[in-house]
């Protein structure tokens, strides 16, 4: 049943004021609805994600979303360009100065938002 039904992913933002900023103005999204403080953005394939506030932003040590990417090198040099720090993460055999690493069937690169959260892109090989 759930498999069948669209799923979202939360944003969380001690910030919303400044996660708006980091989100519409470093990654170039464009709100579709702001709702109870909150905003929602719609991307492609009819999937979205909702930023909220809550003081427990940036404490997980996992990536909280990812977007799934044509060509990764290309998503990673855009948005270094408009300023998108990406982390470099040690993996079995891999450390990329670019931030992207080949592992697993994919290529993938990670970032943090201005709330601490681990944001991912994955391009499948």
């Amino acid at each position: 049943m759930l498999q069948s039904s669209p799923m979202y992913a939360y944003i969380p933002a001690r910030d919303v004021a400044r996660a708006r900023e980091f989100y519409e103005k470093k990654l170039g999204f464009t709100p579709k609805q702001e709702i109870a403080g909150g905003v929602l953005y719609e991307f492609g394939a009819g999937t979205a994600c909702f930023l909220y506030s809550t003081p427990n932003a940036g404490t997980s040590k996992a990536s909280q979303a990812f977007w799934a990417v044509d060509d990764v090198e290309r998503e990673v040099a855009e948005l270094k360009a408009r300023g998108v720090v990406f982390e470099n993460y040690d993996m079995p055999g891999e450390k990329s100065a670019s931030g992207v690493v080949s592992a697993g069937g994919a290529k993938a690169a990670w970032f943090k938002d201005s709330e601490g959260n681990i944001l991912a892109l994955i391009q499948s090989l």
